[in-house]
């Protein structure tokens, strides 16, 4: 079982996109998949066609008003389970601040299902606060999304510096899984400089798997579906089909499978 924290304080990167293709991707691989969505403005929740503002969701269990068990959606258009999010999770840092080991909440709270399932994404805020910290702690991995732009690495040794701090105080078995390059744009000389020197500064842990700009992917969750089945065919969904191939390949590779 693998818990996979998406994580980039840089807004507008493409973490709740990547979360929500790349996860359903790896349920039509025959993987079984929870995502938990741990972000306030609930992108996530609402790209699988789910409105949690009436449902218990993540801030309930966060609090102890509710078990991780009662709030876990079925979705069955993408094959997989959510724990859903809602604005209620802006909230959080005050209520569980003054408890003791509260970086362990959502680690606890996963420890009781994950069990169930192969798979757990993790969609972070756009920051590096309160419910990053949680969400670093519970994970086993991270995946950073980086745009191919021009401020792209903008923040990330600030990141990584994060990831550094709760390996070495809260979860000391974190990894950094890669860096995924997303937002491209084959017809600029700028996006191509901007992989040329990600890969350049971070040998080995990019991802060969580039995900394009596209508009069936931005236009899918209106519909409140992934891309990936929104439109199968498109190139941005058949981006993040290849993706998980490309991680599972990995990881085969690693347990010496292959």
């Amino acid at each position: 079982m693998s818990k996979i924290a998406v994580v980039n304080q840089k807004g507008g990167v493409g973490k709740t996109t990547t979360v929500v293709n790349l996860s359903t991707a790896f349920a039509q691989q025959g993987k079984k998949v929870l995502v938990v969505d741990g972000d306030s403005q609930a992108n996530a929740t609402s790209g699988f066609g789910i409105n949690a503002r009436k449902m218990q969701n993540l801030y309930h269990v966060l609090i102890g008003e509710a078990d991780i068990d009662d709030v876990i959606v079925h979705i069955k258009d993408a094959g997989v389970d959510l724990v859903p999010s809602s604005p209620d999770l802006i909230g959080v840092d005050a209520e569980i601040k003054e408890f003791d080991h509260w970086e362990l909440f959502l680690k606890n709270a996963l420890e009781k299902v994950e069990s169930r399932y192969d798979y757990i994404f993790i969609d972070a805020p756009p920051s590096l606060g309160t419910l990053t910290i949680l969400i670093l702690a519970a994970a086993d991995s991270v995946l950073i999304p980086v745009q191919a732009e021009y401020y792209a690495l903008e923040g990330v040794a600030q990141l990584l510096e994060t990831i550094t701090h709760v390996r070495r105080t809260i979860n000391p078995s974190l990894k950094l899984k890669g860096f995924l390059i997303t937002m491209f744009d084959r017809r600029t000389k700028l996006a191509e400089h901007v992989e040329e020197e990600i890969r350049r500064i971070f040998p080995n842990l990019v991802f060969e798997t580039v995900i394009p700009r596209s508009v069936r992917l931005a236009e899918a969750p209106s519909y409140g579906l992934p891309g990936v089945i929104y439109d199968p065919t498109s190139s941005g969904a058949q981006a993040y089909i290849n993706l998980a191939k490309e991680m599972l390949s990995h990881e085969e590779e690693a347990a010496g499978i292959r």
